[in-house]
């Protein structure tokens, strides 16, 4: 653990979800191949298209509906509507394939493996200061098994525009009745969850279990208070053991 800043024992803690609390990253590409071998095996006119076309289509309505990127189950379904437009399907028939196509993938996106030691620190935690989660992604916290430990649970698309927007955290703040300043957020990546957190008023932990630099990446304009290489390093805190 590193301290950058001494503050309060946080009286509370948001968390980010995905590549903070397990790893998310098999995960999403699982789902993503889930998507392309339903698109193969029920929709094969498509297959001549090919992954980099899908995700030149992907940016390319995000282009036009900037808002799309706050709300990744949203953005998912209008593409692929887009696409299946594209190979003669009505909007109608589009949209229903669509549909079905998006709630294929959530059910493999929602696959995930929570470490035993995410459940151990959670649930001690929680035993002591509320938690809420705040996500820019689409999981559901009751199908992977978190859902015991957040009193609430603030989701970019669903709930307004995503992290490092003040959406999410005002909700969260207000959700948990405190001064922002008491509020420690937690997460992996140094613009949505460190930049969003200082921008937003939060103290920011920074967790990096991937043995990263802070001031090797150029998107690392907001220095967190603390930085973690393990959640199990956020129990201290709690009793203000961080320098201050």
């Amino acid at each position: 653990m590193q301290v950058y800043r001494p503050f309060p024992a946080p009286k509370a803690i948001t968390f980010d979800l995905d590549d903070t609390l397990y790893d998310n990253r098999p995960v999403i590409r699982r789902a993503e191949q889930a998507m392309y071998d339903w698109l193969a095996s029920e929709h094969p006119v498509t297959n001549g298209m090919g992954t980099a076309r899908w995700q030149a289509l992907k940016q390319a309505v995000a282009q036009v509906d900037p808002m799309l990127r706050h709300d990744v189950t949203q953005w998912r379904f209008e593409y692929l509507k887009i696409g299946l437009m594209q190979f003669g399907y009505s909007l109608a028939k589009a949209e229903q394939a669509a549909q079905v196509g998006v709630a294929h993938v959530l059910a493999v996106r929602n696959q995930v493996d929570v470490p035993a030691e995410t459940h151990r620190v959670l649930q001690a935690l929680a035993a002591r200061v509320p938690l809420v989660a705040i996500t820019n992604g689409n999981v559901d916290v009751e199908k992977i098994g978190l859902a015991p430990y957040f009193s609430a649970v603030f989701m970019a698309g669903r709930d307004g525009m995503a992290k490092p927007e003040p959406a999410l955290f005002v909700q969260a703040a207000r959700h948990l009745a405190l001064p922002v300043e008491v509020i420690l957020h937690v997460g992996d990546h140094p613009v949505t969850d460190v930049g969003g957190a200082v921008l937003n008023g939060f103290r920011a932990c920074w967790f990096n279990d991937q043995a990263r630099q802070w001031g090797d990446d150029a998107r690392a304009q907001w220095q967190p208070d603390v930085e973690i290489t393990a959640l199990a390093q956020l129990l201290p805190l709690l009793d203000g053991d961080n320098g201050k």
